[in-house]
């Protein structure tokens, strides 16, 4: 492109902004509809992002989980204590200064607890523990009262439980399977999903619900390159019957049916509303074509080609779309400070979690509010870049 052509492109460009401005309120309205899609469509991006980033935090990937094999989650699964005993024999397994080894045997069952403000009952995963469990999970902290007691009725509350449940606090006692147990501290397990658990002694709840099986087996590996071959070991032990993997797929695992479910309806709901705004794109264009049909035959007359035409309408309504993109998006943002709580679909329990938005979801807002930009604008522009130069300037 030579000189002329630079300059020429220029003035076309400033000529789009100029006319955008001219039209304030019709240009406000049309770039609010966009920033309406952009909005709706990150929302569900962030929403998907959010769950399938506190699921895959909860693992770690040192860390391996053994369930009975075709088991959705550990709800559905069990295995007994001699497997069990044959799991805890390999030599893969981590162990620490004092020769222990990184293992425990965990059991998960569900409850029904009110939830704040509504009194309606939600299903809270209660999990059984050992003491090697907390060594496991280096995310997990204590920060309010103290440890439970192996072999007691104590249990451990996490902090998403706390904040979001009725009688859940340090001192209360909650009432399941025919006994009581008493709520002695408040752990908290960042973003991961063990903030929404209640933790007690595994032993201890295998008596109240009368469960004779674990619904897992957690370790951790002594070198992180070994599992494929403790994987293959173990799943192809016909004494077992059990399914390996880390702990981090294992839970990728979990967030994917949902986060699949919550992408198709998201982006179903995006699509209806992204044809309003593309045809609110259009109307505003053909609105602009329509009133500028002399401009545009000057502008012909002055020796402007059709390209250059065509070129001018499309940046009218890419800078509406990207407008309206940009200002979905910062709205958008704000909902990364907002905690949602939904049920987890493979253990049907309650999970809270929070939006998060990522470069990548913020890449394909704006693409798609640029394709949306394109779509509303390119035939337009194209009517305007075939306007005949007499005919446009009898309008004159």
């Amino acid at each position: 492109m030579g000189l002329g052509g630079v300059v020429e492109m220029k003035l076309i460009f400033l000529y789009s902004l100029r006319n955008l401005f001219r039209r304030k309120l019709t240009t406000i309205l049309t770039s609010l509809g966009m920033s309406l899609v952009i909005f709706v469509f990150a929302s569900v991006l962030m929403l998907a992002e959010g769950l399938k980033k506190t699921l895959i935090k909860t693992g770690s990937y040192d860390n391996v989980v053994v369930t009975r094999k075709s088991a959705g989650s550990e709800v559905q699964s069990g295995i007994d204590k001699e497997q069990v005993s044959i799991i805890e024999t390999i030599p893969e397994i981590a162990t620490d200064s004092n020769g222990k080894k990184y293992i425990a045997r965990e059991l998960v069952v569900l409850i029904g607890l009110p939830k704040l403000g509504t009194n309606k009952l939600s299903n809270v995963v209660i999990r059984g523990i050992k003491e090697n469990s907390m060594s496991l999970r280096n995310k997990v902290k204590l920060i309010k009262g103290t440890m439970l007691k192996w072999g007691s009725n104590e249990i451990i509350v996490g902090r998403r439980i706390a904040e979001k449940f009725e009688g859940v606090q340090i001192g209360n006692t909650l009432k399941f399977a025919q006994r009581e147990w008493v709520i002695v501290g408040i752990f908290d397990a960042g973003t991961t999903g063990f903030s929404s658990e209640i933790w007690a002694d595994v032993e201890q709840l295998k008596q109240a619900f009368r469960r004779p099986n674990y619904s897992s087996v957690i370790f951790k590996l002594s070198n992180h390159t070994d599992f494929e071959q403790v994987k293959q070991r173990l799943e192809n032990d016909p004494r077992l019957t059990v399914e390996v993997r880390r702990e981090v797929k294992y839970y990728e695992d979990q967030s994917a049916m949902m986060s699949k479910f919550i992408k198709v309806m998201g982006v179903s709901m995006t699509i209806i509303f992204s044809i309003g705004a593309i045809l609110g794109a259009m109307i505003t264009m053909y609105s602009a074509v329509a009133q500028r049909r002399s401009e545009i035959g000057t502008l012909r007359a002055l020796g402007f080609q059709k390209t250059t035409i065509l070129i001018a309408f499309l940046v009218e309504a890419l800078f509406l779309s990207l407008t309206g993109g940009v200002f979905g998006l910062f709205l958008t943002s704000f909902l990364q400070f907002y905690t949602i709580s939904t049920m987890n679909w493979q253990t049907f329990s309650e999970l809270a979690f929070s939006f998060t938005l990522t470069p990548k979801i913020i890449a394909q807002s704006l693409m798609f509010s640029i394709i949306m930009g394109i779509s509303g604008g390119m035939i337009p522009a194209y009517k305007a870049s075939r306007e005949r130069i007499v005919d446009a300037l009898r309008t004159a």
